[in-house]
Parts: C-alpha cells; sequence; structure tokens
C-alpha cells in the first residue's frame, strides 16, 4: 500500500488544498492530510478545528484521512509507513523554499520522496492568508473555500 502524506496549516483549508488532495487520492493507496502545528504561526483556527474541517472536506474520498502533527516531518511519514510527502506550488517563489526542504528531508529520510503537486490554474493564485484577509474586509470567499469553512472563518473573524 503507497501512503503519502499531504503537511500544510490549512489555515484555512482552501479549494486549492482540496484539488491537490483530490489528485493524490487518485495516485496513492492513502494520503493522510496532516495538520501542522507550528509555533512560528498564529493561525486563526485550533489544529483540532482545522483537522474537523479538513475531514468534513474530504470525506468522499475514502482513501484520505487526517491527522494532527507536532515534530518533524520525515519521522511523522515514516512512522505512517508513508513513501511519499505531497506538497503543492502555486508560483514560482514557492519552488525555491520546496526544494530547499526536499533536500532537507531527502538527507533526513532517503526512503521518503518528495512529490511538487501545482493546483489547477484556476486556483494558481489562491492561499489561506489571501482568504482571511478578503474575509475580514468582508469580502466573498465562497469561490475561494467550501462554504461551511466560509462560515466557520465568518464566526471566528467577528469572535476576535
Amino acid at each position: 500500500m503507497k501512503t503519502a502524506l499531504y503537511p500544510g496549516t490549512f489555515d484555512p483549508l482552501t479549494y486549492g488544498h482540496i484539488d491537490i488532495i483530490g489528485r493524490a487520492s487518485a495516485l496513492f493507496d492513502r494520503v493522510i492530510v496532516t495538520v501542522a502545528k507550528n509555533p512560528k504561526k498564529t493561525p486563526l483556527f485550533t489544529a483540532e478545528e482545522r483537522e474537523d474541517m479538513i475531514r468534513e472536506a474530504v470525506k468522499s474520498w475514502p482513501n484520505v484521512t487526517c491527522e494532527i502533527f507536532d515534530g518533524l516531518l520525515v519521522q511523522f511519514a515514516k512512522d505512517r509507513q508513508a513513501t511519499a510527502l505531497i506538497r503543492g506550488l502555486r508560483v514560482i517563489s514557492d519552488f525555491e523554499y520546496e526544494l530547499q526542504m526536499a533536500h532537507v528531508n531527502r538527507r533526513l529520510a532517503q526512503e521518503v520522496v518528495t512529490i511538487l503537486m501545482m493546483p489547477g490554474e484556476k486556483y494558481t493564485y489562491l492561499n489561506s492568508s489571501i482568504v482571511k484577509e478578503v474575509a475580514s474586509f468582508g469580502g466573498d470567499i465562497q469561490s475561494f473555500v467550501p462554504p461551511f469553512i466560509a462560515e466557520k472563518i465568518k464566526i471566528k473573524l467577528i469572535q476576535k
């Protein structure tokens, strides 16, 4: 069974992320969307809230699950017998960072391969920060995230 991890902060999950998850699920027997706890970031949603949103969004793919992780990604991959890390590339500026991380991860765990995937072209401009910024100014984010996530963002921003 070929398992891949798709790690990220996913704060929030966007249609670009969902596009990559769907295509990865067709390539691998099992895809684990891994929600990172990154102490350098201050997310809008807790890791548990992000995990719940992802589970709801991917429920139509039986081979996709979601877990929270904290620590070294390649160790988490080894612990789950994953052979691949899925990383998204939207624009050329993403490439330099992803290339560095792929080399570091390969040095730490040669058996875990990094696969770079581009979202569909209609999502190349999209990232979680843009979604939060548009929402914070009252903009319509329905074309960026599923409706249930848009509603959770609206509620979370009202609470702030």
